[in-house]
């Protein structure tokens, strides 16, 4: 899918999720990436079942309000054990499937918040 883009040249902004990448800012990624306002990595996962603390090391020491975790096609559980590990290093977690995992990031990200998402991709 093709969003639009609304925001400075020097955020990074998701432009297009699907066929098994992402392209953020003019940049095409295959695979999971993790996005921040500012960079893009690539993002070497297992399936969100088998998550765990040291596959979100690119997003420790960061002051974020929140990390969006885009589960693939459709929301999946985080475990619990893994989500009370990441609150305790302060990452917060919303789960969502890939696509609103983008379209809330792009628009949190517009609004100046401490953003980040982790997107498998689709």
């Amino acid at each position: 899918m093709k969003l639009t883009r609304q925001s400075a040249a020097d955020r990074q902004l998701i432009q297009r999720y699907g066929n098994g990448g992402f392209r953020v800012s003019n940049v095409d990624f295959t695979g999971a990436v993790i996005v921040t306002p500012e960079r893009t990595v690539s993002w070497v996962v297992p399936s969100v079942a088998d998550l765990t603390v040291a596959d979100f090391a690119p997003l420790m020491n960061q002051s974020l309000d929140v990390c969006l975790l885009g589960c693939g096609k459709e929301m999946l559980p985080l475990k619990p054990e893994l989500r009370a590990a990441l609150k305790e290093a302060g990452i917060s977690v919303d789960l969502m499937d890939t696509g609103a995992a983008c379209r809330t990031y792009n628009v949190l990200m517009g609004e100046g918040r401490a953003v980040a998402a982790a997107l498998i991709a689709i």
